[in-house]
């Protein structure tokens, strides 16, 4: 197996005494695209501005493709590309001269520079508007753009900050097929996202970070498997609340019962025979269903069971 192109390894930093990023720690190969989901203030953008070289650690060591972040950064810069959630572009330049001036700036000149811009341009399918200004473009036609120039120079790491916010549906999916073909030739991805679904169609492995530190990372499916069948959240009278809690027999169903919120979380092998098994039990003993929600097993919801928010709280 190939060594990691991207590896963190005890990551920290401080801001005064509130620590935003707290021993992260993980490691991205060839062709693999990592999501890093989290709530707002989970510490996703300190964490991603340090692998970009804009912030620098208090702890921890960060190499990409071997060099170390701290003390090799002319080493570690070229094989980065950093497409930012804000757009990085100049809006009266045209796409060529946006792409042109990144280029210059790592080092591409002439001949190279010059079939290096027309091979992105076409990659992001804005060729034919290679000379027109960025102002007169589209939402999603900046955020390609945008990616665009996180690709100039071939970086083995490209990290992605929120790529599709703010685009039309056929620009994500552009964005989205492109993604897979960076994947298919083997570059390593960080992909941050507010879209559960976007993960799970890209993503090899999932990393869910909440208050600094990173509390589950396994693939898509291995992170669903943590809720087994699903998970029910039931408010019933506190007076059943108890007898519920007890009643397995007539719920076998059911794997575990706790108190969240003041809500009863039942943790099941299946949701909706757990949720019939339910209903049968509450009508049996004649119990008010004050509230229900039922969670079925995806990413959205081993989110919220993990950290107790939804991923865009």
């Amino acid at each position: 197996m190939p060594d990691p192109v991207l590896e963190v390894k005890g990551l920290v930093k401080r801001y005064g005494d509130r620590v935003a990023v707290q021993r992260v720690s993980f490691s991205i190969r060839e062709g693999e695209v990592l999501g890093l989901l989290g709530p707002n203030g989970a510490g996703k953008t300190t964490t991603i501005s340090i692998l970009a070289t804009l912030l620098p650690p208090d702890e921890g060591e960060v190499r990409v493709a071997g060099y170390d972040l701290v003390r090799e950064p002319h080493r570690v810069k070229p094989l980065i590309g950093f497409v930012p959630q804000d757009l990085a572009l100049y809006p009266t330049l045209s796409a060529w001269d946006n792409l042109a001036f990144w280029g210059r700036l790592y080092g591409l000149r002439g001949r190279a520079l010059h079939e290096r811009i027309a091979a992105v341009l076409e990659m992001v399918g804005l060729h034919e508007r290679a000379h027109d200004p960025v102002k007169t473009f589209s939402g999603g036609m900046k955020r390609r753009l945008n990616i665009a120039a996180g690709l100039i120079h071939r970086p083995r790491l490209l990290l992605l900050d929120e790529p599709t916010v703010g685009v039309d549906p056929q620009s994500r999916n552009f964005i989205f097929e492109h993604i897979e073909r960076l994947k298919a030739e083997g570059t390593a991805i960080l992909y941050t996202t507010h879209y559960m679904e976007e993960a799970e169609r890209l993503c090899d492995r999932v990393a869910i970070m909440d208050e600094g530190r990173i509390i589950a990372l396994d693939t898509p499916q291995g992170l669903m498997r943590l809720l087994g069948g699903g998970i029910i959240y039931v408010r019933v009278p506190d007076d059943a609340a108890a007898a519920l809690s007890r009643a397995r027999d007539a719920l076998p169903h059911l794997r575990g019962v706790t108190v969240q919120d003041h809500r009863l979380k039942l943790e099941t092998t299946d949701a909706q025979a757990a949720l019939l098994e339910l209903i049968a039990w509450c009508n049996r003993h004649n119990v008010s269903i004050l509230s229900l929600e039922v969670l079925e097993p995806n990413l959205e919801s081993v989110f919220l069971h993990l950290t107790g928010k939804r991923l865009r709280d």
